[in-house]
């Protein structure tokens, strides 16, 4: 039999009606032998209910977030074992697991959890029992056997870690939407699903705001070479089969022949930034560190990066982070960076977005940034920074300009549906 794992999102099991839908489709696959591993998040709105209650008890999340853990963990608890009772009352034998039954064992950063290592035996045990294996996403065991999360959006990096330590056939994420489009269709209704991506777009377009996938599944899939595929739950479970597993988005290592010719493959953008600046920096050896280390021992991750040129001995450093972590990383800076390094002050700016260019084009093709920075200009959008890669371009601008400025953006790459 081929193994494949299938991941469901809240979406997908929001309801008693959704999880019933979910059992058909994978007694459709089942029923044209194969052999399912099938992780799942907790049903939709459930963790933002469990943080809710938290949040009614105590305002310190990061001096709980060992019984936080604790907490949301369980949502995804309910959704795996109603779908092995729904599966089970269909006549397809199941049987759920959490994560640290597994045992998917991981650090203990916990709410951003790393997976170490996953324990396969139990899992193996069941499928060669005939067996739907249903196995909770988003959540491990660290050493101390406390329970741990891997960070919002962490089933999907649940689903692709199992599939690589099984070595199944293929990931299959299903979701609330068909595919990965070259930029939001709610922002450019002209937007095109692509057939195939490679992870290194899609790593990109992941890390710069794109919220199909967690950057950190995309990491492990292109890691470990996982075939992975992005497709809707939405459709009817009875699709045939064969038309169902090649629907969506495949990402794969395989560039298109065609990839030459498509420069830009999507238009990425990130509204969840906010800019710290810290004035009057000393412009002397290791002062990036003195800033930004005590960022990183918050556990704060810090995207893009700026320093002025000097001026009489001092300069100006600005660096972004997620734009929950602003006060937090204000705070550190206040009282852990500025008087070690006698800087003059500190601003930060929440109004603020990330828009890139992303393809994998771009590495024979010149004149990318020129046009994207001329289209911007055209539109009266002052850029704030630049980040380049390889296959990236990335601007910070003002909030209220994301939106013009992703479908100008769109137009001039011609990336409308043809």
């Amino acid at each position: 039999m081929k193994l494949v794992i299938q991941k469901y999102g809240g979406t997908s099991v929001g309801s008693i009606e959704r999880i019933l839908s979910v059992a058909q489709r994978i007694k459709k696959w089942r029923s044209n032998n194969y052999a399912l591993v099938v992780v799942t998040s907790a049903m939709s709105g459930e963790t933002n209910k469990l943080l809710g209650l938290i949040s009614g008890i105590s305002k310190n999340n990061n001096k709980w977030s060992r019984e936080i853990d604790q907490v949301v963990s369980s949502g995804e608890q309910v959704a795996a074992g109603l779908l092995a009772v729904a599966l089970n009352e269909i006549g397809v034998p199941s049987v759920s697991f959490t994560g640290w039954q597994v045992a998917i064992k991981t650090n203990s950063a916990h709410s951003k959890a790393r997976i170490n290592s996953i324990d396969t035996e139990m899992i193996m045990t069941e499928i060669n029992n005939n067996k739907v294996v249903v196995v909770t996403g988003f959540q491990g065991v660290n050493n101390c056997g406390s329970i741990t999360t891997l960070g919002r959006g962490g089933s999907d990096t649940s689903a692709v870690a199992l599939a690589a330590a099984l070595n199944a056939q293929e990931c299959l994420i299903f979701t609330d939407v068909d595919g990965v489009y070259t930029t939001d269709p709610r922002i450019v209704p002209e937007a095109n699903r692509l057939a195939k991506i490679t992870f290194e777009e899609m790593l990109e377009m992941a890390s710069l705001g794109s919220k199909i996938l967690q950057i950190r599944s995309v990491e492990f899939a292109g890691k470990f070479k996982v075939r992975t595929r992005v497709l809707s739950s939405l459709t009817n479970y009875d699709i045939p089969i064969e038309k169902e597993s090649i629907s969506g988005t495949l990402i794969t290592h395989e560039e298109d022949k065609k990839m030459e010719n498509a420069v830009i493959s999507g238009i990425a953008f990130n509204r969840d930034e906010a800019k710290i600046t810290i004035t009057g920096v000393p412009d002397t050896p290791g002062v990036a560190f003195r800033i930004l280390g005590p960022i990183a021992k918050a556990n704060i991750d810090v995207d893009m990066i700026i320093q002025n040129s000097s001026n009489d001995g001092s300069t100006d450093f600005s660096f972004t982070v997620n734009r929950v972590d602003l006060d937090e990383a204000t705070r550190v800076i206040e009282t852990k960076v500025k008087s070690e390094i006698n800087a003059l002050d500190i601003s930060s700016d929440n109004q603020i977005c990330k828009v890139s260019v992303v393809g994998i084009g771009m590495r024979s093709h010149v004149g990318v940034a020129s046009q994207m920075f001329e289209v911007l200009s055209n539109e009266g959008i002052n850029i704030k920074m630049i980040s380049t890669s390889e296959i990236k371009i990335s601007v910070v601008i003002d909030d209220k300009y994301m939106e013009l400025a992703v479908r100008s953006l769109h137009d001039a790459f011609g990336l409308e549906k043809k």
